[in-house]
């Protein structure tokens, strides 16, 4: 299944679970929210009742006159709820179930009046307060009083049913409750006919809400998922070598990022198939040409075509020996890349080196007519780094200047930088020979990367010294960099961190 589907299978999922349970929820709510407004709705409709029962504990003064009297009770509440004494009028159920019963009263033997000593029963209503609950379908509504210490007098009380009790007031005390119990559900009526008309438009408007997110689903997956597909696509191409093509993402999210960073990728990956045809062209040039220059010789030589002389056979060693040279700096190169350059760090005073080693350094540009000059601060200079590897560095690079810069000064000098996260040194090579084109500073520490577009091979050489210095700086958590110089020719600056 791909990744779309899948996508829009989720959200639609998701919007279905959602909805049911918020419909199942606000039908729920609906419905204890009916049954709580019957309940209190049948507390108002026995305000008579209270009325009538506040009366008669007002003539007897206690609640003698009806206390354990089952009938006088059941009387006082049907003449209150049938509206003998009152314009109220009970709603529902209740209503539905009192009017039933007056039109058809049940059929009973002639019995004498009601006195204080014979309670009688009237048939359905006996269901208010008889000691079996109602057929299933009749609402389960009883009748209780008690008294003012909630002692039970009258009626009927059931321990697993829940009572709403309303408090009789005689001269604004209270002298007892009475208690009606609370509906646990809807059985007939108007009301529950509301809840299964507002369960139906529930149903309806959640079945409208999710045609409406798959509408909405539907594109919404599509252009979340259309980048994804271009950088999937564009992904396959770069594994079959295809590197020179870009996606075009005109968006502002993470799509846009990544697709942007896609783009970054492919151009490096250009960048790097470039650099490594022309790494295997240079280097095929570099040890072809001392290769075929010495078998030429020694060829020449066997033949008879030049005189087995010591100066034929010198020539022929030079040849060799840049043949070893080269060969020694693509093995410095290939350790420094896979890690395996040795280092040796410690602290190190890079004043004192620099100052060591200046007599040394003088003596060597003397030989080609440059003039050193050092401008080192005087303050203690301490990294860490490997000293060998360090001098290296320093090497590389002055000699990089007398092959190349034509110069006739060479200056060092060093600044610290305490503006940054880290306090580092930055030492300045500079020269005021030729110089080189800004289109190539950027490339002097590629692998056998050459200003020489001749690749004269007495000024040329093989590109490699700048590169071991870029290694070798990157070692130390620094930084190289090559700039034009004030001076006029070319500057390298080094910078390192602080031990």
């Amino acid at each position: 299944m791909k990744i779309q589907q899948k996508f829009f299978l989720i959200q639609c999922c998701f919007s279905l679970v959602l909805l049911t349970t918020l419909v199942l929820l606000i039908q729920w709510s609906i419905r204890n929210g009916m049954v709580d407004y019957v309940n209190s709705k049948e507390i108002e409709s026995l305000s008579p009742v209270i009325t009538e029962l506040s009366k008669e504990y007002k003539e007897s003064g206690d609640w003698s006159a009806l206390k354990g009297k089952q009938g006088k009770f059941i009387r006082l509440i049907q003449k209150q709820l049938n509206g003998d004494d009152s314009d109220f009028r009970p709603s529902g159920q209740e209503r539905r179930r009192l009017d039933q019963d007056r039109n058809n009263p049940p059929r009973r033997p002639h019995r004498p009046p009601p006195s204080d000593h014979f309670e009688p029963r009237f048939g359905p209503e006996d269901d208010f307060l008889s000691n079996s609950r109602p057929p299933i379908g009749a609402p389960e509504v009883y009748y209780a009083l008690f008294d003012r210490d909630q002692d039970f007098l009258v009626g009927k009380y059931l321990d697993d049913l829940t009572y709403s009790k309303v408090p009789v007031l005689v001269n604004k005390e209270i002298v007892g409750y009475f208690s009606v119990s609370k509906r646990s559900r809807l059985t007939e009526g108007y009301e529950l006919d509301y809840i299964e008309k507002q369960q139906e438009y529930l149903w309806v408007i959640a079945l409208v809400m999710m045609l409406f997110v798959i509408l909405i689903t539907l594109p919404l997956t599509r252009h979340v998922v259309e980048p994804i597909k271009l950088i999937a696509h564009g992904m396959n191409r770069l594994t079959q070598g295809d590197y020179k093509q870009t996606i075009d993402s005109r968006r502002d999210d993470e799509f846009g990022e990544l697709s942007r960073d896609y783009n970054e990728l492919a151009l490096t990956l250009a960048e790097n198939e470039s650099a490594r045809k022309r790494w295997l062209a240079n280097i095929s040039h570099e040890l072809r040409t001392p290769v075929a220059i010495l078998g030429l010789e020694l060829e020449a030589m066997l033949d008879g075509i030049r005189p087995l002389t010591k100066e034929n056979i010198t020539s022929a060693s030079d040849e060799l020996k840049h043949l070893a040279k080269l060969i020694d700096d693509l093995h410095q190169l290939t350790v420094a890349d896979v890690g395996g350059m040795q280092y040796s760090k410690q602290n190190e005073n890079l004043t004192l080196l620099l100052i060591s080693e200046q007599n040394k350094y003088q003596s060597y540009l003397a030989d080609a007519g440059i003039n050193l000059t050092l401008d080192l601060i005087s303050e203690p200079i301490n990294i860490y780094g490997d000293k060998t590897r360090l001098l290296q560095l320093f090497e590389n690079i002055l000699n990089n200047t007398v092959k190349y810069s034509e110069a006739s000064m060479v200056k060092m000098s060093s600044r610290l930088i305490k503006n940054e996260d880290k306090p580092t040194v930055e030492l300045i090579i500079e020269d005021n020979g030729v110089g080189v084109d800004d289109e190539h500073l950027e490339r002097l520490f590629e692998y056998l990367y050459r200003t020489d577009e001749s690749r004269n091979r007495k000024t040329g050489g093989a590109g490699l010294g700048l590169s071991i210095c870029y290694n070798i700086v990157l070692a130390h958590q620094g930084e190289i960099s090559a700039m034009q110089s004030d001076l006029g020719g070319l500057a390298i600056h080094i910078k390192l961190p602080l031990a």
